[in-house]
């Protein structure tokens, strides 16, 4: 790195080379006193300069494609266990592993699918069943196999199902869990067995490829052999192997999910009379092409006609200035000497769908003084951060876990009560939260120049004319360099 040189201009953001070996690039400030305008410039050498934004690039794209910095291991593992090989026919044992701790499958639930390379079929299954039995006109005999397509489909059992085709942590019509709301339903698995390999023993099975979970928004990778799967036995006194295992993980992205946000944040406080809505057109805007929604007191045909239980409805929504079918409403309701009481609100403003088993997910800097919270679940998201200033909230089961469709009824509500640290202060909108997910999705949040203020009358803190950053970088700046 080179000298910081200072220059004046009139572009916020330019590019300079100062000689072949050095490049500078200077972005504008104005300070608080004269309101003159001043460069300050990071110098370097061009190669230096092309790979940091490059890593900068990268990193970002990747960030957007899928990472959740709040859940960084996040992901749905397939595990493929070989448990039995003839030689003329398989026995599978296929594991799905939610290990997410804030986004679950709801209804009508994972849909597996994956590509044969030979001529397998599936002459049993047990614990879940295949949408179509395909073309099995190659097999003879008095049966017929289970499946015979080349992308077999794969679904989960409905509750209830008979005893003698469930198998092991089956039957719950494809949901779920969340790893933070349930840990003892997250995960499904089934049992099939497969005729036409051309492998001679274990070592020569041929693996599948493709897998794919039926669910917008998740990819797969292709699968990996790991080290054989041990089963207990005998209460654990005696562990099994399996002959072989592979693993497949696939992740999540919001943006291969749908095109546009599906929620959106609402602000109030006690000290200022106004209603921070939602922003306008936050998921879409009424009249734009492709957008539908219903007015308040109008019922659609589209409610009296039926739908697929194994697909899920595209949304229809009521006709708002925000158009999303969530709204989380934030309100700073109270405070007391050493507590300051917040209420929210989540209404669903969809007409054709329950959220069941749903979440909430809060970033802000105060969580880590809760005391008290009324009616929703809790638990704190701090496992890889050195802050407690995230949370997940989730309703109470058989009280408030299912939000109903829009209408009466259509939300759910809570209150916490938090404790106040030294210095507490209302002002600079620090009582509302950084950033919401509903599950798992991004929620859009008001302008912060629109959230609610204190009044003119009440102290506010004290704002440094120039940015932390900048001082401490000058600082360095000057201790290394001068």
């Amino acid at each position: 790195m080179h000298k910081v040189a200072l220059m004046d201009s009139r572009d916020a953001f330019v590019p300079l080379q100062v000689s072949p070996e050095v490049m500078c690039f200077c972005s504008m400030r104005r300070t608080h006193k004269d309101h003159s305008k001043w460069n300050y410039c990071f110098c370097s050498s061009p190669a230096t300069m092309a790979i940091t934004m490059c890593t900068f690039i990268i990193s970002t794209i990747q960030g957007w494609d899928g990472f959740d910095p709040m859940d960084p291991q996040a992901n749905i593992t397939i595990k493929w266990d070989l448990l039995l090989s003839t030689g003329s026919s398989d026995t599978v044992k296929v594991t799905i592993l939610n290990f997410q701790k804030y986004r679950h499958i709801e209804a009508p639930g994972w849909k597996l699918g994956w590509d044969w390379k030979g001529k397998e079929a599936i002459s049993a299954i047990f614990g879940a069943e295949a949408t179509q039995q395909g073309d099995c006109s190659r097999f003879k005999g008095q049966e017929l196999p289970h499946c015979c397509d080349k992308h077999p489909v794969i679904i989960d059992l409905l509750p209830g199902a008979p005893y003698n085709t469930q198998f092991q942590n089956c039957c719950k019509g494809g949901v779920l869990s969340s790893m933070t709301q349930d840990t003892s339903k997250y995960g499904a698995s089934f049992q099939i067995s497969t005729i036409g390999s051309t492998a001679s023993n274990y070592s020569d099975f041929v693996m599948v490829e493709n897998f794919t979970l039926g669910l917008p928004g998740y990819t797969c990778g292709q699968p990996f052999e790991v080290r054989p799967t041990k089963i207990p036995v005998d209460g654990g006194r005696r562990w099994t192997q399996v002959l072989r295992t592979w693993n497949a993980v696939c992740g999540y992205s919001s943006f291969l999910s749908s095109p546009s946000p599906k929620c959106c944040v609402s602000m109030s406080a006690f000290y200022d009379s106004r209603i921070v809505d939602c922003p306008q057109c936050s998921c879409a805007c009424q009249g734009q092409p492709g957008s539908k929604c219903v007015q308040m007191k109008e019922t659609p045909p589209l409610l009296q006609q039926k739908h697929d239980p194994n697909e899920e409805p595209p949304p229809l929504v009521r006709c708002t200035d925000h158009m999303c079918p969530i709204q989380i409403h934030w309100h700073v309701k109270e405070s007391y000497r050493q507590y300051w009481r917040v209420k929210m609100t989540i209404r669903n403003w969809n007409i054709i769908k329950n959220y069941s088993q749903w979440n909430m997910v809060v970033l802000h800097p105060n969580l880590k003084n809760i005391t008290t919270v009324f009616s929703f679940s809790y638990a704190s998201l701090n496992d890889f951060r050195t802050t407690n200033d995230s949370g997940m909230f989730w309703g109470i089961k058989y009280y408030n876990d299912m939000l109903l469709q829009s209408g009466n009824g259509g939300n759910v509500q809570s209150e916490m009560l938090l404790a106040k640290e030294p210095g507490f202060s209302f002002g600079g909108g620090w009582a509302f939260p950084r950033r919401i997910m509903f599950n798992g999705d991004e929620c859009v949040m008001p302008q912060p120049d629109d959230y609610p203020r204190l009044p003119n009358a009440s102290p506010l803190p004290f704002v440094y004319p120039f940015p932390l950053s900048l001082v401490f970088s000058t600082f360095l700046f000057l201790l290394f360099f001068c």
